[in-house]
């Protein structure tokens, strides 16, 4: 059984989305403007895509068991991102990476689909408390 980039990506943007939250204030944010700032962070966070440093796994071998069964994915990210070097070449970390960001906006996506209640408890605007004058 090959790797399964889908679930792993969003397995990945689950976890960087309850930590996102966790240290940024989205109160009053629209779920548009968040899922923006989301891949504007995971495009360059190592946890997620990789593709800050150039490597998710950190591992030449596990990022070839990755690629492994999943050329089709590799293939598929070159044309959108209108690649035409040799991924050969490059190794299987640069590969892996590229996968990665492809699949960025769909593991976002599934993944603020799983997170729906506690982004949009984040995001409501908290009711305005009535000052006393004493």
């Amino acid at each position: 059984m090959s790797y399964d980039y889908h679930e792993n990506i969003k397995d990945d943007c689950v976890t960087a989305i309850k930590e996102y939250l966790g240290y940024h204030d989205v109160k009053g944010m629209s779920k548009e403007t968040l899922k923006e700032k989301f891949r504007d962070a995971f495009w360059v966070d190592d946890s997620v895509t990789g593709n800050a440093s150039g490597s998710y796994t950190f591992s030449s071998y596990e990022a070839e068991q990755n690629i492994a069964g999943n050329w089709d994915l590799l293939g598929e990210a070159m044309t959108e991102f209108c690649c035409e070097c040799n991924a050969i070449e490059k190794g299987a970390e640069w590969a892996d990476v590229t996968i990665r960001c492809y699949l960025l906006d769909e593991g976002i996506e599934k993944a603020m689909e799983e997170l729906e209640e506690e982004i949009e408890k984040a995001i409501e605007e908290e009711p305005e408390e009535e000052s006393v004058e004493a």
